[in-house]
């Protein structure tokens, strides 16, 4: 376990620096005090986040950007798909989860090529079907089912058997 506290799932498995595109930030305040300032800066820098005290910050994007961006996704998605039919591209495939992923030498040889076909087959859905929180909840799993098998005492308590019901689950978020 990390020393550290992180904010989220999504820190965890993904880093600010992995972004191509520098990200420009204004505030909800500003977009309502000035919003062709703010609107015509979005459309300039093609994506613009508006933070907002009291809710979730969210996107203002120009539509031909985002039209760009979906069907880059679409491509990427059906390159790995497609590479992962072939042997050497699956090798490439999990070659490439390892690096991108280093917590998964924690698992199993075949758990690994799950979490490839499951990952696979999530970002298909996210590209094709517009459906974006599968894959989230397949790398938030995988990582999960990693961290326990990385503790040997922890994975063995989760190996034994049990018996009874153990009341409620906690929630760990």
């Amino acid at each position: 376990m990390h020393d550290c506290e992180w904010t989220s799932e999504y820190d965890l498995n993904y880093t600010a620096g992995m972004s191509a595109e520098p990200i420009d930030v204004v505030t909800f305040s500003d977009l309502s005090r000035n919003p062709r300032a703010v609107a015509e800066r979005a459309r300039r820098l093609g994506r613009l986040r508006v933070t907002h005290r009291d809710a979730t910050d969210f996107y203002l994007t120009a539509a031909d950007r985002e039209e760009e961006r979906n069907e880059n996704l679409v491509t990427a998605s059906r390159m790995f798909r497609a590479m992962a039919h072939t042997e050497v591209g699956s090798q490439a495939v999990a070659s490439a989860l390892e690096e991108v992923f280093p917590w998964t030498q924690h698992l199993s040889g075949a758990e690994r090529a799950d979490f490839s076909a499951e990952l696979i087959s999530a970002l298909s859905d996210a590209a094709e079907l517009i459906i974006d929180g599968n894959a989230h909840d397949v790398i938030t799993g995988w990582r999960a089912t990693a961290r326990i098998k990385a503790d040997k005492q922890q994975y063995r308590a989760a190996l034994a058997s049990t018996e009874g019901d153990y009341g409620p689950v906690e929630c760990i978020t």
